[in-house]
């Protein structure tokens, strides 16, 4: 087990596998695939309901029934109700590309042409077909539909570009259609009777009477690629949607058999589903460019606006870092968007505006994907100035200048931040100070140049008089920093040239060489500590203010691609093209952990908690989150991780958090709050035993301890105005007995055998009622109890559970009124109640269990009781009880002060 465990993947949305659509009540569902799992949406505002579990392997087939879901993986199919598994059906020997539901049966059709027809209801029971169709040798299907109103018949088309029309009751072949000489992709039904749309590989849409065999109509799309999906709309309108393999949606008139509208920058990828909802004019599409879009009809020209979407990379993320504690994740990709994915709830999760980019697109009428921004190879941002100026600095692809994004509103800024140097070269690194006012450049060229991000105008260059060309660097910037003070800057050169600049002056103050090309540099504001990433594949820390090396981090076999540091500056976190991720220890110099993916990690990020760490794969569109199991567990010290040069190989985290459906069920943002479930290591063992001189607390909320201690200025303030009414009366027939509580109470008659029973069962307490004189109210019974089996975490609870008002109520119920002065305490019968009271609070605050809670229960105690307990011998038990324990808390909170002192002022 490692420091850090598979959690789960964000930032998937969908994938190349057709959806599936069902209406239950007035709700519309969506399911669709996300690779080895599915997500089914919410319609309405595209919210997520329910992730199914991993699978083993990715999913080629979707269809729905209600809570079913069955899903084709390689042979196999999965039938699942909600997230949960309940059958599998193994009887393909090929894989299963198709499925469809056909009333209470599920067609499933592999790649050799055998059709099986499975019964869902009761498949725990009966998990074998019901029936068997082999289709032709020469025919390979590649698509399946039901025509409307055709009993017991399904259509299969295929690539060579045919039709059959066949019974799956008598399993016979009905009819052969000529077909087009081209390879069909998709069918679908037409709410005109006999009528059906078929979408070849060639471009060609054919409208076709299947009744006569007759072709109604025929469409070519304007754009080149095959038509990969179909739907006609159903509210009236004779329109019909095709989408292909180009991200283009056309809209066809049936009527006036013409194209009526075009969606060019629908999507960045090949369409894969379409789906006009029933009697409305919004049709949904999904694409393999990783998102989900709604488009309504509600134009006056009648073409389509996108309504709502949801949507994630298309491309693989290129840089990504955490933000606003660790909540949220900037991300950049290859396809050039910038966002912002929430860790908590998917919903928050979007993409950052870049000014209008669809207006432009379609009055340039380019696609949106050539107006954006070029990649983003390096960014920085500084939570400090959130709310008064823009806040993050991008660097682009082979571009001059740097841009800036106001994250308050998700929008690019304002300026435009370009190096004023005589020689245009592509800006590599930037940084922002710490103080959230300065943007610092670098550029491929060697030059350094600090701008205002408020204004956006220039501050000054950092130029070394001893290069050439009057610039900061012999070559490539490959990194900038700032310390915490605005003091010093850092700046790293690809010729392995490190140099220390006064941030105010601009003067150079030092310089060091390190000897190799390097490649990336992170520098920690707190420690002051400077990682270099060289190209012979060793990790340098140097110490900025002594200008020496004191640390060198020696394993990995490839080209190192990121670094980070820990918030508090002890671990180093690095990755590599080897598929590993190390994490040093600062401190004793030395690999603590190390792991070992299957698709190597090109970018990673920590949390400032240290709870959760990002990271990006090649080829890999999501954003995938590991969990540092100690923060969620009773784990071990760090010494039991450190595994020196051992690898551990793990898997990537899934995109549910759970494997087998345990975990697969997530109810919009509620279910993402769950604890991560740890799923290809064994369960984390807990702590059995409490660790010595340290206390527990109750977790409890604040307000309700806090409660018992200000009682009184609380029932104060909540004094009534008006005088209490008078409770309602019950019925006349209903003999009612009164209550200390003030809720009416009946009377139940019970027969003589009952009677008897309980005053058998009450005689037990009949010696300890006529010793105290107490009414048996369960809180006396659970301090009896308690004190004479010693187990008092029955009594803990209760006292939990009371409310305060309540707890102080059954504390002064214990109140002894008549005080007789000539009688020892110690002999009054009418203490035992309080004594067994003290007995508990001593062990509780000796064993230092419910710390908070214990303390407030101990301070009402003694404000109700501590006049009449004061000479008893057991409060000066409770009194040293109370400062042995302070008495280590103290020393323990010296020791903490001294470790950090020592830390802080430790020079590496």
């Amino acid at each position: 087990m490692g420091i850090f465990e598979p959690f789960r993947a964000i930032g998937y949305i969908t994938s190349s596998v057709p959806f599936s659509v069902q209406r239950l009540g007035t709700e519309t569902f969506v399911t669709v695939s996300v690779g080895k799992s599915w997500q089914i949406y919410n319609c309405a505002k595209l919210s997520l309901v329910l992730v199914g579990p991993q699978l083993a392997k990715k999913i080629r087939a979707l269809a729905s029934y209600r809570d079913y879901t069955f899903a084709a993986y390689g042979n196999d199919i999965g039938v699942f109700k909600r997230a949960h598994q309940v059958a599998t059906w193994s009887r393909h020997n090929a894989k299963v590309n198709l499925l469809l539901l056909f009333g209470e049966h599920v067609l499933s059709v592999d790649v050799e042409g055998n059709v099986f027809i499975w019964a869902f209801k009761g498949t725990d029971e009966n998990p074998s077909p019901v029936g068997h169709i082999l289709l032709d040798n020469e025919f390979t299907p590649s698509c399946i539909m039901h025509p409307d109103t055709y009993l017991n018949k399904v259509i299969f088309g295929s690539q060579d570009g045919s039709l059959q029309l066949w019974n799956i009751s008598t399993k016979k072949k009905l009819y052969e259609f000529k077909g087009w000489n081209s390879s069909i992709s998709c069918c679908v039904s037409s709410p005109a009777l006999d009528v059906i749309a078929v979408g070849c590989a060639d471009g060609k849409i054919h409208v076709h009477n299947i009744h006569y065999d007759e072709e109604v109509v025929a469409f070519s799309q304007t754009t080149r690629g095959a038509v990969t999906a179909l739907s006609f709309r159903t509210d009236g309108q004779p329109l019909l949607a095709s989408g292909g393999s180009s991200g283009v949606i056309s809209i066809w008139n049936l009527e006036k058999r013409r194209l009526q509208s075009v969606i060019r920058d629908a999507h960045d990828s090949s369409v894969i589903s379409l789906h006009f909802f029933a009697n409305e004019p919004v049709l949904m599409s999904t694409s393999a460019d990783n998102s989900i879009k709604m488009w309504i009809f509600d134009t006056s020209d009648g073409d389509p606006r996108l309504l709502k979407f949801r949507s994630g990379h298309s491309a693989p993320p290129l840089c990504i870092r955490f933000y606003a504690n660790g909540r949220h994740i900037l991300s950049a990709g290859q396809d050039r968007a910038f966002r912002l994915f929430s860790v908590i709830q998917d919903q928050q999760s979007r993409e950052l505006s870049q000014r209008h980019v669809t207006k432009r697109a379609k009055k340039l009428k380019v696609k949106q994907e050539e107006i954006k921004l070029k990649p983003v190879i390096a960014f920085d941002v500084a939570e400090i100035r959130e709310r008064d100026w823009s806040n993050v600095v991008t660097c682009h692809m082979d571009t001059p200048h740097a841009y800036v994004w106001r994250l308050q509103n998700f929008v690019l800024g304002e300026h435009i931040l370009t190096p004023t140097t005589d020689i245009q070269a592509p800006v590599k690194a930037c940084t922002i100070s710490s103080c959230g006012n300065f943007a610092i450049l670098g550029t491929a060229g060697g030059w350094i140049e600090k701008f205002n991000l408020q204004s956006g105008m220039s501050r000054g260059c950092y130029v070394d008089m001893s290069e050439k060309g009057s610039c900061a660097h012999d070559g490539e910037v490959v990194g900038v920093a700032c310390d915490s003070t605005n003091s010093l800057m850092i700046s790293a050169g690809y010729n392995g040239d490190v140099k220390v600049w006064s941030f105010k002056g601009r003067e150079l103050k030092s310089r060091w060489e390190i000897g190799c090309k390097v490649v990336k540099i992170i520098y920690h504001r707190s420690n002051g500590l400077l990682a270099s990433v060289t190209d012979d594949l060793v990790i340098r820390m140097f110490d900025v203010v002594a200008l020496k090396m004191v640390r060198k981090f020696e394993g990995h076999t490839d080209r190192i691609t990121d670094i980070c540091f820990s918030e508090d500056g002890k671990w180093l976190l690095s990755s590599s093209m080897d598929g590993t991720l190390r994490i040093w220890d600062v401190i004793f110099a030395r690999q603590i952990d190390a792991i070992h993916v299957d698709v190597s990690i090109t970018a990673l990020s920590l949390s400032p908690n240290m709870d959760v760490l990002a990271t990006t794969h090649v080829d890999q569109n999501g954003v995938y989150l590991w969990v540092n199991q100690a923060m969620f567990s009773g784990a071990p010290h760090i010494d039991s991780y450190g595994s020196g040069k051992e690898v551990v190989k793990v898997k990537l985290p899934s995109i549910s958090s759970g494997v087998g459906g345990e975990e697969g069920s997530k109810d919009d943002g509620d279910s993402d709050n769950k604890p991560p479930t740890f799923t290809n290591s064994q369960p984390p063992q807990l702590l059995d035993k409490q660790i010595p001189d340290l206390v527990t607390l109750s977790m409890l909320p604040k307000s309700q301890w806090q409660s018992l201690i200000n009682l009184d200025i609380i029932k104060e303030r909540n004094k009534p105005i008006e005088p209490p009414k008078k409770p309602e009366k019950a019925p006349f027939f209903l003999p009612s007995i009164p209550s200390l509580s003030g809720e009416i109470l009946f009377k139940v008659t019970t027969t003589t055998d009952q009677t008897t029973h309980e005053e058998k069962g009450t005689q037990a307490d009949d010696q300890f009622h006529k010793v105290t004189n107490l009414p048996s109210s369960p809180f006396v019974q659970y301090i009896q109890s308690s004190v004479e089996t010693k187990n008092f975490e029955g009594l803990t609870d209760y006292l939990k559970s009371l409310s305060p008002s309540t707890l102080d109520m059954e504390l002064r119920m214990l109140q002894i009124i008549d005080d007789d002065e000539e009688q020892e305490p110690e002999k009054r019968p009418e203490l035992l109640i309080l004594e067994l009271l003290l007995e508990y609070l001593i062990h509780e605050v000796s064993h230092g269990n419910n710390f908070e809670f214990i303390q407030a229960l101990i301070r009402l105690f003694l404000k109700i009781h501590g006049e009449t307990m004061r000479r008893h011998s057991k409060l000066d038990k409770l009194l040293e009880a109370q400062s042995g324990i302070w008495q280590k808390l103290d020393g323990m909170f010296q020791s903490a002060r001294c470790m950090v002192t020592f830390l802080s002022n430790s020079q590496f």
